[in-house]
């Protein structure tokens, strides 16, 4: 029998942007990050100077910015359900990474809880006196989430540098020895790739967690500053935008 020719190997095309969009806008998080983008870029023009005060769409841009907090509230319906799962399914090493994730999960899972209600008051639908306790509440619960989510991202991205250093090692080996590294340059570049994400998302709970402790402190303070506040809330909607489009 003749040898058959070997087959070849083909690059899988770029998936089609309007299909990936359908995708990400199909997700929950996809269309509430796109909301948040929109209504800390409102923020920022609000709080700068590009727009008189005399000028009647002030208060329009304003009504879309309370608007658009309000919509956003309600993709948070049943959301604590994920930090639950997410619990149930990790793993850990010690009791150390135990309560990490407790208060990471914890704090997050009831900063989604309590934001229905905030919602339900926001609505209208119960009695609005509730909702300014229920927000220090939600604000709490939110800091103490990105206080565990940091410190299990630091701990990720340790885990991260431990396998870039063994990777390098391996291929500083086998070039040094005349062999092929096709496969470690490949992991190299995942490595870094997944490091990438990682900073950024740590740089994003940063930003979170600075708008939380304005939100806690009632904007009092240099950095509870409008300017700054709407900056990094911008700043956390793109990088959650990135992670978003490229999970999907």
């Amino acid at each position: 029998m003749a040898a058959k020719a070997p087959e070849k190997i083909t690059k899988p095309k770029d998936r089609d942007f309007l299909n990936h969009l359908e995708t990400y806008l199909a997700k929950r998080d996809g269309v509430d990050k796109l909301l948040k983008i929109s209504r800390y870029a409102t923020k920022i023009i609000l709080a700068s100077s590009l727009i008189p005060e005399s000028r009647s769409i002030i208060p329009r841009l304003k009504s879309f910015e309370s608007s658009v907090g309000v919509s956003r509230k309600a993709f948070r319906l049943g959301k604590f359900v994920q930090d639950i799962n997410a619990l149930r399914s990790s793993r850990w090493d010690s009791n150390h990474e135990l309560v990490l994730l407790l208060i990471a999960y914890g704090g997050e899972g009831l900063y989604y809880f309590v934001e229905q209600f905030i919602w339900l008051a926001k609505s209208g639908l119960i009695d609005a006196k509730h909702s300014k306790w229920l927000q220090k509440i939600s604000a709490w619960a939110e800091l103490v989430g990105y206080v565990g989510s940091v410190s299990l991202k630091i701990r990720d991205l340790r885990k991260l540098n431990d396998e870039e250093r063994c990777v390098a090692s391996t291929i500083e080996i086998s070039v040094s020895r005349g062999l092929a590294c096709d496969g470690d340059d490949e992991k190299m570049k995942k490595i870094k790739e997944k490091k990438t994400l990682k900073v950024l998302s740590v740089l994003q709970d940063l930003a979170d967690g600075l708008m939380t402790v304005a939100d806690i402190r009632d904007g009092k303070g240099v950095l509870s500053a409008p300017n700054v506040i709407s900056s990094a809330g911008l700043f956390s909607a793109i990088v959650s935008t990135h992670k978003n489009w490229i999970s999907c």
